[in-house]
């Protein structure tokens, strides 16, 4: 949601004049760049467990974050208050740890002097054209021009800010009610809701103010099953960057149905035989593994530090041809989509592996400049509280020209595999484990008994290596994911089904 720029400046009580003497005040001291994320975000929660509402509040966080970068050194602080002289102590704070000047005190920098750090910034920026690797000069690129409502990747209908919290009890109601009516099995069901409206305005040394409203909404649903003495749990959810509307009688059944879904092979399901063997991962939430085993050795804070297992690899084969891996801010409504990242960059699409080859990392700000590229989006922040880093939004891989028949079809012993959870990645080395919370043995070309309680084991850059099949069935997987890297945020993932042609699985 894109509202007029006015709004913005008032809502954190500063003006143009303001935002351009605090950038020239961070940067007084010295330093090459400087921006600052206002942030005003309200949340809203309600649990609803066994019929009871058993939790449910508002909350509200306000306050700016400055920046300063000098050379590879960066400078971050942070205001609860936009009020002049906090905010000025802390764009000094930061361009103390930047190694500036650290002095304390109100704005002594006057509009001309404004005018020319803030010249001395954009020059900086402008005259930084590294040489690719073929030995042509790249080209520095600014994104001038405001926000355009027009092409507002999450309009809002009806505003999570003017309706009361009470309102949504209703939902969740008719929601634990679908539940139980399908299946009666069910001895507990907790249902949630959490939403948030976050209005942020960001300002650089280069003169760029971008401003954007972000809905972002959760409902999840948890059951616990019994029988015969034996329990089973399954917990759904859907997310999307949406208003009040989200909450359809459409959103009831598809969780209802998802929520009982499969239950039946839960409690048949036993844990196979361990060992290396083929691996076929199903179409939309096996996207996990994408994002947490290949995904962040693409973020580009681990290449800049050579800590990726994809350090220095750009142009290089990673996969087989016909593969296409990317991580995409465009998709409307989507849980990942963003029309500005936290650096005032515009959201976009950006191809990491295309027909197979290592086309790029996902940049911040900064690792842009040390690369001498150009930005992807991809700087995202916790809130503002926190430095932007490189993160994911929504990361997936293209549709292939298999069939997951095809695919199942053509392996003798292995495991079919469709949803995960508690997995661990090591970036550097590319190693990960993950849970496997339920899937089916394939024998003979066909899927037979169902399997749980075991492990996937591997490595990120070799399974990418060995997929040897991608079906054409791409699903984007729109549960409630949170990324943690040191700070959390919103992401989404998706993948076709796959066939890995080894993997180790950890069973009997």
């Amino acid at each position: 949601m894109i509202r007029h720029r006015e709004e913005y400046l008032n809502i954190f009580r500063v003006g143009e004049p303001q935002l351009r003497l605090l950038v020239a005040e961070a940067l007084k001291g010295g330093g090459d760049y400087s921006d600052l994320y206002f942030e005003y975000t309200t949340y809203g929660n309600l649990m609803l467990r066994d019929s009871e509402v058993t939790s449910g509040g508002l909350h509200v966080d306000f306050g700016v974050g400055i920046r300063v970068l000098s050379g590879e050194k960066t400078g971050y602080a942070y205001s609860e208050s936009t009020e002049m002289k906090d905010m000025v102590a802390a764009a000094r704070a930061a361009s103390a740890i930047a190694g500036g000047e650290g002095s304390t005190g109100s704005v002594n920098v006057t509009p001309e002097e404004a005018a020319a750090i803030l010249k001395r910034s954009h020059d900086l920026a402008d005259s930084f054209v590294p040489l690719h690797s073929n030995g042509e000069r790249c080209v520095r690129k600014f994104f001038p021009g405001e926000p355009n409502p027009a092409a507002d990747r999450y309009p809002v209908e009806i505003h999570w800010r003017r309706t009361e919290c009470s309102a949504h009890l209703p939902f969740l109601n008719k929601l634990e009610e679908a539940v139980r009516r399908r299946d009666s099995r069910i001895i507990k069901v907790t249902a949630t809701l959490a939403f948030q409206v976050t209005d942020v305005l960001m300002f650089n040394s280069l003169g760029e103010l971008k401003y954007d409203t972000r809905p972002l909404a959760s409902v999840a649903v948890s059951c616990v099953f019994s029988q015969g003495g034996k329990t089973e749990n399954r917990s759904v959810s859907r997310s999307w960057r949406m208003g009040v509307e989200m909450l359809s009688d459409a959103l009831v059944e598809t969780l209802a149905e998802d929520a009982v879904k499969g239950i039946d092979e839960r409690f048949e399901a036993s844990r196979p035989k361990g060992g290396k063997m083929p691996v076929v991962m199903g179409a939309g939430a096996s996207g996990i593994l994408l994002h947490e085993a290949m995904g962040h050795a693409f973020e580009a804070d681990f290449a800049r530090k050579g800590q990726s297992i994809f350090t220095g690899r750009i142009g290089q084969r990673v996969c087989r041809e016909g593969i296409n891996i990317l991580d995409d801010a465009t998709i409307r409504y989507n849980r990942g989509a963003l029309n500005y990242d936290d650096e005032g960059v515009p959201g976009q699409k950006t191809y990491m592996v295309e027909d197979g080859i290592l086309t790029s990392f996902l940049h911040d700000r900064i690792s842009a400049r040390h690369f001498g590229v150009t930005p992807t989006g991809n700087g995202r922040r916790e809130s503002f509280r926190y430095a932007p880093i490189p993160r994911m939004r929504a990361t997936y891989m293209e549709s292939g020209t298999a069939t997951p028949s095809d695919l199942i079809g053509s392996v003798k012993k292995g495991i079919y595999v469709d949803e995960f959870s508690n997995g661990q990645v090591q970036i550097g080395e590319g190693d990960f484990t993950f849970y496997v919370k339920s899937g089916f043995l394939i024998e003979e070309g066909r899927l037979t008994r169902p399997v749980k309680d075991i492990n996937i084991i591997g490595n990120g850059p070799r399974a990418l290596a060995e997929m040897t099949g991608v079906a054409g069935d791409l699903i984007v997987d729109e549960s409630a994911w949170t990324c943690g890297k040191s700070q959390n945020v919103p992401v989404s993932c998706g993948i076709p089904t796959v066939l890995i042609e080894s993997l180790t699985v950890g069973g009997e």
